[in-house]
C-alpha cells in the first residue's frame, strides 16, 4: 500500500511541474497560439506534452526571445509529429 501512495505522489509531483512548465511556456504564445494548444491538449495530450516540452527548452536555449504565433506554433507541431508514410503499390 505504501509504494501505491508513492507513485501517487510522484505522479502528483509530475503533474504539478508540468503545470509550473505549461504556465511559464503560455506567456510566450499568444492568444490564437493558446487556443490551439488547448484543443491540442484535448484531442493528443501526448503530442502537447511533446510540444510543451520542446518549447521549454527552445526558450531556455534562447532560439525563442518574442511570442509564438498560431501559425509558428502550427509549424512547431508539423516538426514534432510523427508521421508515418505508407505505400501501397498493386
Amino acid at each position: 500500500m505504501n509504494e501505491i501512495q508513492d507513485q501517487i505522489k510522484e505522479q502528483q509531483r509530475v503533474q504539478q511541474e508540468f503545470l509550473k512548465i505549461e504556465s511559464q511556456v503560455k506567456h510566450y504564445l499568444t492568444k490564437e497560439a493558446i487556443m490551439r494548444y488547448g484543443t491540442l491538449k484535448t484531442a493528443h495530450p501526448e503530442t502537447a506534452v511533446k510540444a510543451i516540452v520542446g518549447i521549454m527548452q527552445a526558450i531556455q536555449n534562447g532560439q525563442i526571445t518574442e511570442k509564438i504565433t498560431d501559425q509558428d506554433l502550427k509549424e512547431f507541431l508539423m516538426q514534432i509529429q510523427d508521421k508515418k508514410t505508407f505505400n501501397i503499390k498493386r
